[in-house]
């Protein structure tokens, strides 16, 4: 039983990493998409609820309500070669929105990882408000 419970955590693990490798866009933690920001002037769209974003934010960041994400969004058009950092709550939304944009042309992808979650948890700071 321990044998094959090994063996299944082993094949899901290397699923997981091959899986990483191939979905097109990269994944970056509160540290290093600070850097990006300060670096690259990348941009931050946040994919909050309204009134999730006006509770708390990363600074300078840009709200797109996920309903209404389209790669051809006028936010989002002029920034093909731009770095662009999609940021949710948890770190599941903004995935998808990734993969969205990257088939869309775009060059530079990211997401963070574990959303603003991961970001309060850093002990960085959120900006209230709009």
């Amino acid at each position: 039983m321990l044998s094959l419970a090994l063996v299944g955590l082993t094949v899901a693990i290397v699923y997981t990493e091959i899986s990483r490798l191939f979905r097109g866009y990269k994944t970056l933690r509160p540290a290093e998409l600070t850097q990006l920001v300060n670096s690259e002037n990348a941009l931050v769209v946040d994919l909050s609820a309204s009134n999730d974003f006006e509770k708390g934010h990363i600074a300078g960041s840009r709200n797109v309500l996920p309903s209404n994400f389209d790669p051809e969004n006028k936010l989002l058009a002029g920034a093909k070669s731009q770095p662009v950092v999609l940021v949710c709550r948890t770190g599941q939304a903004s995935g998808g929105a990734a993969k969205r944009l990257k088939k869309a042309g775009f060059e530079k992808v990211y997401s963070l990882e574990g959303g603003i979650a991961a970001w309060q948890q850093a002990d960085l700071p959120l900006v209230k408000g709009r």
